[in-house]
């Protein structure tokens, strides 16, 4: 899949103004290509897989990553022949992406993404009439295990192909490669936490610093800098910066999945109660709760949490017991400091004004808060656990040992 010469008049102030449409178009380009040579391979996988997986690449999300990899180029100061690598890379992480949310749903048991039928749910449907519900589930979920690999396979390429200098090249495919696996290591933390029931308040933040901060904020920033020849001090500052983001962006997400709404998260309030996801916030509930003795709250957690059929007044009683314990306030008073930390790194480097303000921007609306929920007052003070903060100030050698 070589890569196109960049147009004479591709402008940074034009992607600038749409970074997501710009990418789509390359995005558009790549996918055009990829499904053409699928269906001359054979037409059933084109039109099962390699069209399913591209439709879901171009159809949803909204290309965060891609924006974090072109704003860190901008902001260091990376200049015209950058603009179409930056792009490229963009458009790798949309479709690593894509691995990893199709890969997600079927681990979760998930039906609905972003408000349609999930990956395997699609297929599943598809074939109904091929025979038993069972048979054909299955059929489903193994056919999203190839989409998502097929995917995963594709972003490579595009990396592979993506024409750079010699050195930009190493450090590119060096930040790629320890992303991949992040990515995986703490997707595995987060189906481990579910099957041994773990209550660690330090391995919630772990996972969420491996398969959240890096892969969807600190890598991406890596990426950009990576592409304009930053120097080691000014990636430091954006990856730590990421790094924060990157973990209130998770905690923010955990908070939209119970207390937010289906239109904005794109999926059944309640999905990670009722898989039992160790999440930060569960954990912190739970550790308030043991911690003043409120078995009633410990009840309601331990008969909701994992419960596969809880329902909506159930969930009602679990978002009672996060108010109550005041792990909600906290979470949210958690994620205000990770958001503040993280802006205090990104203002002690320098970086081109240009880039600089769009940055800062994106990072600060990553982790936005949501609209104000009524809490009761008197909830007992407890202190964030001290290894799950030295998780997130350490430099990703240290988070993934």
């Amino acid at each position: 899949m070589p890569a196109p010469s960049p147009p004479d008049h591709l402008d940074f102030r034009a992607v600038g103004r749409d970074v997501p449409g710009a990418v789509g178009r390359v995005l558009d380009d790549l996918l055009g290509d990829l499904t053409a040579r699928a269906a001359a391979l054979d037409p059933v996988f084109a039109h099962d897989l390699a069209d399913r997986v591209a439709r879901f690449t171009l159809d949803g999300g909204k290309r965060t990553r891609s924006q974090f990899v072109w704003w860190a180029l901008v902001a260091c100061g990376g200049r015209g022949g950058d603009a179409n690598a930056a792009l490229r890379i963009g458009a790798a992480l949309e479709l690593i992406q894509t691995c990893a949310l199709v890969h997600d749903d079927i681990m979760d048991g998930s039906a609905i993404r972003r408000g349609r039928p999930a990956l395997h749910a699609d297929v599943q449907a598809q074939y109904a009439d091929a025979g038993t519900a069972s048979r054909t589930g299955r059929f489903g979920e193994a056919a999203a295990v190839l989409a998502g690999d097929l995917a995963l396979a594709w972003a490579d390429d595009v990396i592979a192909d993506t024409p750079l200098a010699p050195d930009t090249a190493l450090r590119v495919r060096g930040l790629w490669s320890s992303m991949r696996m992040e990515m995986v290591a703490g997707q595995y933390l987060d189906i481990h936490g579910q099957t041994t029931s773990s209550r660690s308040l330090a391995r919630a933040i772990r996972s969420a610093c491996l398969k959240t901060a890096l892969y969807s904020v600190e890598r991406p920033l890596a990426l950009g800098a990576a592409l304009a020849g930053a120097d080691d001090a000014t990636t430091a500052a954006l990856c730590s910066a990421g790094r924060c983001v990157g973990v209130a962006f998770q905690l923010r997400d955990d908070l939209q999945g119970i207390f937010g709404t289906p239109e904005v998260t794109g999926k059944p309030l309640g999905d990670d109660i009722r898989s039992g996801k160790p999440t930060y916030l569960i954990a912190l509930a739970r550790a308030r709760a043991e911690a003043v003795g409120d078995r009633t709250a410990l009840a309601v957690l331990d008969s909701s949490v994992g419960r596969a059929d809880l329902s909506e007044p159930g969930l009602a009683e679990v978002r009672e017991v996060l108010d109550s314990t005041g792990a909600h306030a906290t979470v949210e008073a958690k994620i205000g400091r990770l958001v503040a930390q993280g802006m205090r790194h990104l203002d002690g480097a320098v970086f081109e004004p240009d880039g600089f303000h769009p940055l800062r921007a994106l990072l600060r609306s990553a982790a936005a808060p949501l609209p104000a929920r009524p809490r009761r007052s008197g909830s007992p003070e407890f202190q964030d656990d001290a290894s799950a903060n030295l998780l997130i100030t350490a430099g990703p050698e240290e988070a993934t040992r």
